[in-house]
């Protein structure tokens, strides 16, 4: 049963909000914003925008390139109930409706599921993809474990590369900017309607926005990543499609810009907006990695094979089958200063294995699908800590009196303590330890759904996900015990142990040596996720649509190190949700738009605290409510004339009640009241086959919160930016020359604050991006 339908609602007068490709080997569709109609299979089978009673926005890879976005964060803005915190490639934090899921811990599952091709990639340190060559990107709001899987509790990020077609094209884009950012990306494509291949690459480079004043370091926040895909498409009968996709990404970009305010540069006080003087540690290279440089080294490989063939009349069978492996390692002087202080590493390592079997049927009074899924991932999370002991117990604790941390003139006073101490006997004292958590899961899932036509203007539709997964703990730690105190005389020594008793065991406050012995735990738990929804049709340009469904996050098996180097173990309870939604659908004349306001309810918030050792540990907020308002509108008054808009607002929080204690009737973390994006694309002929294309726009996001509990020292106003992109095209299309801008009034403003300094004293900032500027050149063959 096929409709379609012109384009409505909306995003960005290129994006619409309409339901998801979950099939992988649907038939490739451009959506461009400018009345193509288009064919969609967000409840696995085929219907038009207006027909899937869930909320759903998708943006085509034409479309970021006329708006001149190129990574998921920069997509985000455009987005209501989006936003997407790029701390680093090894770091997203992804927010859908005010709620985040960011967790690094190997222990810890998402919130937030990220599909790549049909299969799930939420584990955080692996789910960073670059998005080039990109049929399009869809963001599912609300949960939906039924169509995304049990990682989507509150909604889910769909990338869909673009598929080999027949015929032979290709494309190379070559670009440069300031900061002497450089871009290289294109593809080529070639086959017949029987046999496809396709090859995708993106090459991007820039140096560093944040000036290091160190000696030792380069420039903070320069980027050098390369993507490269290979595509393969075989289509033996009309009736049998596979897909073979092969990619590689890498990012080798330099040291993240944790700045301090409260310890000075050379420059002056600290400031996130100003020069950095991050050094790291002496010993990096051996101790911490990345041959003794700040930055991330990552690289990613993923493969997937995907079928879909039509067994009979009304019926289609789909299997999607994916493998992933992510290596990083991100080097980072979370101190924020020149001091040999608080240096980390943070090794991830993983690989994840999925299969999807699902039986789609489609008929005339009733459509519908079913199947299972078997996922299974094993990953680490390695942390390795580098200090000098008389610098950390100064800087930490000012041991010795009018000695400080860092002085006015940025000279790190602490780096005489160890000498000061030891009368001279010792200038340093070297100090190393590590923690390595373990995570080791598999879930086995069984999922229907079905929707009865009652009658031509209504639709009910019911389904349920049944849920079974192990979820298994390691955690090891190799804990130096430090050797100043023992050194100190017997008055300062017992003066010092008194003010840190931890000094006695590790130099980290909190860190309970297991001398290298694993401990582990583990448990199973069983769930059942459903979702109900009804479709009423108002007229044939106007449909309303009500949902209710239950999203839930993983218990997690919390396992550390207690008193003597025992298993402590602190397992916390599933995060669940309900949520229920009214929204309107529709479109006339030149208007469409839609329309959509929602209710959440949790029990057992999740929120992760970063603690005195440096570890962000999960634990329970109590309840939460969440109540926002989402618009989106496009407006077509000519065929090359787009006028769009759109907005949310949230209400929400963790309650205001006393059973919620310190965390009671906070803001989400990252999440923004409201959020708004507009602007217009005019897309106009010049004559000869030459066009005109320009895309200005502007985004606004209100005052967030970087953690829980909420501080205002740790947090951002309101933020406005102005972005554009305008070009040429000549030769009938096969040509372009473009520039770009954006944040254009080079708006100052932090992407994060508070971060690992934070759990010792001394938070750290970050600062966003500043203007970025560029120009394109673009040949199609």
């Amino acid at each position: 049963m096929t409709y379609r339908t012109r384009l409505l609602s909306i995003l960005l007068a290129g994006g619409v909000a309409m339901p998801v490709h979950a099939q992988t080997g649907a038939p490739d569709v451009d959506v461009a914003g400018k009345g193509e109609e288009i064919i969609v299979t967000a409840q696995k089978i085929e219907q038009r925008a207006m027909d899937v009673p869930i909320t759903i926005s998708a943006v085509s890879g034409k479309r970021m390139e006329e708006i001149g976005v190129s990574d998921l964060d920069e997509l985000s803005n455009y987005i209501p109930g989006l936003n997407i915190q790029e701390q680093s490639a090894n770091n997203p934090g992804i927010v859908i409706r005010g709620i985040t899921s960011d967790s690094g811990s190997a222990q810890q599952a998402p919130r937030v599921t990220l599909y790549y091709n049909g299969v799930d990639i939420s584990r955080s340190r692996g789910s960073y993809q670059d998005i080039y060559d990109m049929e399009r990107i869809e963001v599912i709001k609300g949960p939906q474990a039924t169509l995304f899987g049990t990682a989507s509790a509150v909604g889910a990020i769909s990338m869909i590369s673009a598929r080999p077609k027949p015929g032979f094209s290709a494309e190379l884009t070559a670009g440069y900017g300031n900061y002497d950012s450089k871009l290289l990306s294109g593809f080529v494509n070639g086959g017949s309607d029987k046999v496809a291949g396709r090859i995708a690459f993106a090459w991007k480079k820039r140096d560093g926005y944040v000036k290091n004043l160190s000696a030792t370091q380069d420039d903070l926040y320069a980027r050098d990543q390369l993507g490269v895909r290979g595509s393969l498409r075989l289509t033996p009968t009309e009736k049998f499609t596979a897909d073979l996709i092969l990619t590689y990404d890498r990012q080798r970009n330099s040291g993240t810009p944790f700045i301090s305010k409260a310890l000075p540069t050379s420059e002056g006080p600290g400031n996130p907006f100003g020069s950095a003087n991050l050094s790291g540690s002496p010993l990096a290279a051996s101790i911490l990695g990345n041959d003794g440089k700040l930055g991330l080294h990552r690289d990613v490989y993923d493969a997937n094979l995907t079928f879909s063939w039509e067994i009979m009349d009304d019926w289609t069978l789909t299997m999607v089958n994916g493998y992933r492996k992510f290596d990083s390692n991100e080097v980072f002087d979370a101190d924020g200063s020149a001091a040999w202080y608080l240096e980390f590493g943070e090794e991830a390592v993983g690989w994840q294995a999925s299969h999807e079997t699902r039986f789609s049927y489609a008929g005339d009074h009733f459509r519908g699908s079913f199947g299972w899924n078997m996922f299974r991932e094993k990953n680490h999370q390695r942390v390795p800590f580098s200090s000098e002991e008389g610098t950390f117990i100064q800087c930490l604790t000012g041991a010795i009196p009018g000695l400080g941390c860092i002085n006015a003139a940025g000279v790190v006073t602490a780096a005489q303590a160890t000498a000061l101490i030891t009368g001279g006997a010792l200038t340093q004292i070297p100090y190393a330890s590590v923690f390595e958590n373990q995570g080791k899961n598999d879930s086995y899932s069984m999922f229907a759904d079905g929707t009865w036509i009652a009658s031509p203007s209504l639709e009910l539709t019911a389904g349920i996900r049944a849920l079974i997964e192990k979820r298994r703990s390691g955690y090891v730690t190799d804990v130096q015990v430090p050797r100043l105190p023992a050194l100190l005389p017997a008055a300062l020594r017992a003066q010092l142990l008194a003010a840190l008793p931890s000094l006695a065991t590790s130099l980290v406050p909190g860190q309970v040596n297991t001398g290298g012995r694993v401990l582990r735990a583990e448990d199973s738990f069983i769930a059942f996720l459903p979702r109900f929804n009804i479709l009423y049709r108002f007229s044939p340009n106007l449909n309303g649509f009500a949902t209710v469904s239950k999203g839930r996050r993983s218990p997690t098996v919390n396992l550390d190190a207690g008193a003597g180097g025992t298993a402590r173990i602190n397992q916390v309870a599933e995060e669940n949700v309900w949520n229920y939604e009214v929204g309107l659908k529709g479109n006339s004349g030149i208007f469409s738009g839609s329309l959509g306001v929602y209710y959440q309810k949790y029990d057992n918030f999740q929120v992760s605290v970063v603690g005195t050792d440096g570890v962000a540990r999960t634990m329970s907020a109590g309840t939460a409510s969440n109540l926002g308002v989402e618009a989106e509108v496009m407006v077509q008054p000519t065929s090359w004339l787009n006028i769009f808009a759109n907005g949310g607002y949230i209400d929400g929080g963790i309650d205001n009640k006393d059973a919620n204690g310190r965390f009671a009737g906070d803001q989400f973390r990252l999440q923004p009241k409201f959020q708004a994006a507009a602007g217009f694309t005019i897309d106009a002929p010049l004559g000869n086959g030459a066009r005109f294309f320009a895309t200005p726009s502007i985004t606004y996001r209100s005052k967030i919160y970087f953690e829980v509990p909420n501080t205002e020292a740790i947090s951002q106003g309101g933020v406005l930016l102005v972005n554009a992109r305008a070009g040429v095209s000549f030769a009938e299309d096969r040509y372009e020359i473009s520039a770009f801008m954006r944040n254009a009034t080079n708006k100052n403003y932090l992407l994060d604050a508070g971060n690992t300094g934070g759990g010792f004293g001394i938070p750290t900032f970050i600062p966003a991006e500043p203007r970025f500027y560029g120009v394109q050149l673009t040949g199609r063959f």
